[in-house]
This record gives C-alpha cells, sequence and structure tokens, in this order.
C-alpha cells in the first residue's frame, strides 16, 4: 500500500516537472524542471529496486544523480557564459 502510493507520488511530481518543462518560460526553468523529474525517477527506481529487493537497481539512482548534477552545472554555466557576453 506504501510502495503504491510513492510510486504514485513520484508518478505526479513527473508529470509536474513535464509541465513545466514545456511550460517553463526560460531555460532556467525548464533545467529545474528536468531536476525534478530526474529526482522523481530516483525515487520511483529506489522504492521499485527496495520493493524487488534488488540491490542491484540501487546503482540506476547513483548514476542518475551524477548524470543530472553534471548536466545542471553545465547548463547553468553555459546560462551565466550566455548572459555576460556581450
Amino acid at each position: 500500500m506504501i510502495l503504491m502510493i510513492s510510486i504514485g507520488a513520484c508518478a505526479v511530481a513527473s508529470l509536474l516537472a513535464l509541465v513545466r518543462c514545456v511550460m517553463g518560460p526560460t531555460l532556467a526553468d525548464r533545467i529545474i524542471a528536468l531536476d525534478v523529474g530526474l529526482m522523481a525517477l530516483m525515487c520511483a527506481t529506489t522504492v521499485f529496486a527496495v520493493e524487488r529487493d534488488a540491490e542491484e537497481l540501487l546503482l540506476v539512482p547513483i548514476i542518475i544523480s551524477i548524470v543530472g548534477f553534471t548536466a545542471s552545472v553545465a547548463v547553468s554555466r553555459a546560462i551565466e557564459h550566455e548572459r555576460s557576453a556581450p
């Protein structure tokens, strides 16, 4: 029961992040929405791994977090560079 509620909460968070990603007025809003979507995916993967008792699936959220952090830093630097260019 709790697992289904947590998966549902992750699905709602992903849906709201997708809406914000599509409707976001700026690139920064879209990047934050993608980060929220990645966090929801990480949570859903972790809940699924705990439900199935699959320790090998616990590496997936770690990889997702590394990729998401790297992408966020790269895009934020690109936005900052774009704003400082004459």
